[in-house]
């Protein structure tokens, strides 16, 4: 992902910086997704594992990237206190 685009998102809620998932976030996340337990702030099920991700600096949601394109929208982020062993 372009750094300058990096440098400019933010939570659309909280206005927290974001940064791209590491590998042990993205795996841990996957994991749970797998298992079928993962919901959306809007309470809607994460259908499929993320290929990649964007996480609060404070650590508190992950919002998907498709294609390149991050996904912003309040609703669609995935609160990480539902992800049990999820590294911080």
């Amino acid at each position: 992902m372009d750094k300058h685009l990096l440098d400019i998102l933010c939570c659309p809620v909280s206005k927290a910086p974001v940064r791209p998932l590491n590998r042990a976030e993205l795996d841990a996340l996957n994991r749970a997704i797998d298992a079928g337990g993962v919901d959306t702030v809007a309470g809607a099920r994460v259908p499929a594992p993320l290929r990649a991700g964007l996480i609060t600096t404070d650590g508190k949601v992950i919002y998907r990237v498709e294609d390149d394109i991050p996904v912003m929208l309040p609703e669609e982020g995935i609160g990480t206190t539902q992800l049990s062993g999820f590294p911080h």
